[in-house]
């Protein structure tokens, strides 16, 4: 199950919104094949699994390791639950059950009927980590929120702004950046507030790593930033990646830019959150300001954290927002300190 865990995650940027899943299938204690979802759209992990076998005569005395329960719907893809009764498989062994309600039990249900052993719960922890992302996406009707920022090593998020001091206050070194912008390719989005955009201009794409560019996301209430003169201005709505604007004024798309008009009398995150859900945005990476940070923050809208402490000091400014946690785990890259933090 641990071989079908590292499988999995090689699919991490590419099979969202589906879940990471990989396929091990063995025989008489030796592996005989394996697989793993490869992206969206695409044979799922079972199928390339069951593929890779070359004797397929083996299969009926085989045990079958998949992280997820195999799906038994019609999708973009024949069910998994299917072939694996196709061929006649003696046991199957699942980390965690789907909680797609499409699935939800049913792929189990039809491996048993089917006369195939099946055994679930091996390393379910494990597996729900994994796919965190898809468990709070179908469980919670809403994406998997992940709130980054960089601090000095004073706690503060930016020194203060003003004429003469415009520029980026760069706080992380070179690769932790990079190590950003890996984070940025794993969500399927990327959001900011309006002051960022305005006192760093950020592209917000996976430049400095071979991967995709999530979607961006910007709140802008009064939808104030784009005009003719600020598509050539705000890196945010180059045509790099899609980017969704959130606002109280108005809804529309213009090539890769879409204005979602939200209601002023309700609460802006649940309208937010439940928008995303509906566009099946899996997860989002919130890279915004102090405002924006705590907004989430106070509403309890968040899942993990990642805070990278650089070497500056900047004495004043803009205070990093506070978790009140111990981080579940630390570490040091290039000199920068990087905590973790799950939200219990």
């Amino acid at each position: 199950m641990s071989r079908c865990f590292e499988l999995a995650r090689s699919g991490s940027y590419y099979v969202a919104p589906n879940p990471m899943v990989g396929c091990v299938i063995v025989h008489n204690n030796l592996i005989i094949g394996e697989g793993f979802h490869k992206k969206y759209g695409d044979a799922h992990a079972e199928v390339n699994a069951i593929a890779s076998v070359k004797d397929k005569s083996l299969l009926k005395e085989s045990t079958l390791y998949v992280n997820l329960e195999p799906c038994s719907h019609h999708g973009k893809t024949p069910p998994c639950a299917d072939l694996i009764v196709k061929h006649q498989l003696k046991r199957v062994v699942v980390a965690n059950l789907d909680s797609n309600p499409e699935v939800a039990g049913k792929g189990i249900a039809h491996l048993e009927a089917n006369h195939i052993e099946v055994k679930v719960g091996v390393l379910k922890a494990e597996g729900r980590n994994v796919n965190r992302r898809f468990f709070t996406f179908h469980e919670k009707k809403r994406p998997y929120i992940l709130l980054k920022w960089a601090q000095s090593a004073d706690g503060y998020l930016d020194m203060e702004r003003n004429d003469s001091l415009t520029r980026i206050n760069w706080i992380s070194n070179e690769k932790c950046k990079r190590l950003s912008h890996i984070w940025r390719a794993e969500e399927s989005a990327i959001l900011v507030g309006k002051n960022t955009v305005t006192l760093d201009n950020p592209t917000l794409t996976t430049r400095e790593v071979e991967g995709p560019n999530p979607i961006r996301i910007l709140i802008d209430t009064e939808n104030s930033l784009y005009s003719e003169q600020g598509v050539k201005r705000w890196n945010i709505f180059n045509d790099q990646a899609k980017t969704l604007v959130f606002n109280y004024r108005e809804e529309r798309k213009i090539e890769n830019i879409e204005w979602i008009k939200l209601n002023k009398g309700e609460d802006f995150l649940k309208q937010l959150l439940r928008a995303l859900f509906e566009r099946n945005i899996q997860s989002v990476i919130i890279e915004g300001g102090r405002f924006t940070l705590d907004r989430f923050i106070e509403n309890n809208l968040w899942d993990e954290a990642r805070v990278i402490r650089g070497l500056p000091f900047f004495c004043n400014g803009v205070k990093a927002p506070e978790l009140k946690l111990r981080p579940i785990i630390s570490e040091i890259l290039g000199g920068d300190h990087i905590d973790y933090y799950k939200n219990p």
